[in-house]
C-alpha cells in the first residue's frame, strides 16, 4: 500500500477532520465506488473528490 495514505489518513485525523471526510477521502484514494445516494454528506463526496485527485485541499471545511 502507498504509504501517502496512511500518512495522509493519520494527518487529517490529528487535524480533526470530520470522520465522513476521511471515509470519503480513502473510499476515492482507493478507487472504491461512491455510496449509495441516500448516505452521502457534503463532507464524504468533499473527501471522496480529494481523495482521487490526492490532495486534501478540503479537510479544513469539515471538522468533526
Amino acid at each position: 500500500m502507498d504509504p501517502m495514505y496512511y500518512e495522509t489518513i493519520t494527518k487529517l485525523e490529528d487535524a480533526g477532520a470530520s470522520p465522513e471526510y476521511v471515509n470519503g477521502w480513502a473510499s476515492g484514494f482507493l478507487r472504491n465506488p461512491e455510496r449509495e445516494e441516500q448516505r452521502v454528506s457534503e463532507a464524504y463526496t468533499a473527501g471522496y473528490e480529494d481523495g482521487s485527485n490526492k490532495n486534501t485541499d478540503s479537510a479544513d471545511k469539515f471538522k468533526a
